[in-house]
């Protein structure tokens, strides 16, 4: 009777292997799969690997590397998982699958760069339960949004739910820039605010909500309003903007910074008993100024008290928002970039139109010209 020895000198005889040094020579696989167990894992992986226990490489596989002609390679600590995971990826129907010889223990003697993955907590384990399930975000997605960093603008009625189910979803650090204090106007809308903090500002009023409600997420609190002088530093350490602005000439100002620094932003406005979103992927789609050129005078835009909007609207629109804003972290499905899709409350319909580039926009039409930011005349906007 063989024994194991004997079935992996077998199976590495029908098998391809690659050394470290080929590895790195070669070009980059399709996709590098770390077969091993939870612990050897904790403890550092190669850049770009995707993980799944070799006891559930059968089950996950087909997720993580959907085409069966992709070049794959695969590594375990030594070599020999990682071999008979090719043998079972080739008897899946791969065809261009090999085993990194010597394993993680060889990537680490060649004193190579390796990563660590997140350590969950066993109360983040809970909290997030029901996102580590989804094979979209899983343990790696999860950790992405407790590592990523948010910029709200605007604590008022699309930054209250965008804010409360972000902070939720576990984005790591939120930043909420809003000069406003809470009045008590606010409260049929603005629901991550309460009566008691009425005169209260609302940075503080948000930040406290979400510290209730996740203590995993950091809020960084930016009590004024963007100029030119300070929107470029504000902006430049998050990853991506969630705009619930109430004014155009931040909105401008804020399309303006976006694509100097090329941070996507998620975009929104409500209107009664309506709502419209998109989002604004610097020199991939089009841009605010794309639809709007130039804001318009002063004198064309409503009051602040002129427009009344229904309180649940922006409970919609922002969680919508919220949801785009995760997306884009995660990378995952189709963003509403070059789309935007327009809610009607009273006939509680939704529609969605294509938004191209403005081939002679006069600021993204042309990524390498300069940008000057502007200080518009405040104005007045429809208040949220």
């Amino acid at each position: 009777m063989p024994n194991f020895q004997d079935v992996l000198k077998e199976v590495k005889t029908k098998i391809r292997e690659v050394t470290v040094a080929e590895f790195l020579k070669g070009e980059k696989p399709d996709a590098v799969l770390d077969v091993r167990e939870n612990d050897e894992y904790l403890e550092g992986y190669i850049p770009g690997a995707t993980w799944i226990p070799r006891g559930k490489l059968e089950l996950r596989v087909e997720d993580a590397v959907p085409k069966r002609d992709a070049d794959v390679v695969v590594y375990c600590a030594g070599g020999t998982r990682s071999a008979l995971a090719a043998r079972t990826l080739a008897e899946l129907g791969y065809t261009s699958v090999r085993s990194l010889a010597g394993g993680f223990t060889a990537w680490k003697r060649a004193a190579l760069p390796y990563d660590r993955p997140f350590v969950f907590t066993d109360a983040q384990k809970a909290r997030y339960s029901r996102h580590l399930m989804l094979p979209e975000i899983g343990e790696a997605g999860q950790a992405k949004l407790l590592q990523s960093k948010v910029l709200l603008l605007g604590a008022g009625g699309l930054g209250a739910p965008a804010g409360l189910y972000l902070a939720a979803a576990g984005i790591g650090t939120i930043g909420l820039v809003d000069d406003d204090v809470v009045d008590e106007s606010n409260l049929q809308r603005q629901v991550i605010h309460n009566t008691t903090r009425v005169g209260q500002p609302k940075v503080a009023s948000a930040a406290r909500t979400i510290a209730e409600l996740n203590p995993d997420v950091k809020v960084n609190q930016h009590a004024f309003r963007l100029s030119s002088e300070n929107v470029l530093d504000v902006i430049k350490d998050y990853d991506l903007i969630v705009d619930g602005t109430d004014n155009f000439q931040t909105r401008y100002l804020l399309n303006d910074a976006s694509l100097i620094l090329k941070k996507s932003v998620v975009n929104a406005s409500i209107f009664q008993f309506e709502g419209q979103l998109t989002v604004f992927k610097p020199f991939e789609g089009p841009c605010y100024r794309c639809l709007y050129p130039e804001p318009p005078p002063p004198g064309m835009a409503p009051s602040c008290n002129e427009a009344g909007v229904l309180g649940v609207l922006p409970g919609v629109i922002g969680v919508l928002q919220a949801t785009e804003a995760v997306k884009l972290i995660l990378g995952v499905g189709k963003s509403l970039v070059g789309r935007l899709l327009q809610y009607d409350a009273l006939q509680m319909k939704f529609r969605e139109f294509k938004l191209p580039r403005d081939p002679n926009c006069v600021v993204c039409s042309d990524p390498n010209k300069k940008i000057e930011l502007i200080d518009y005349e405040a104005f007045c906007s429809l208040q949220r």
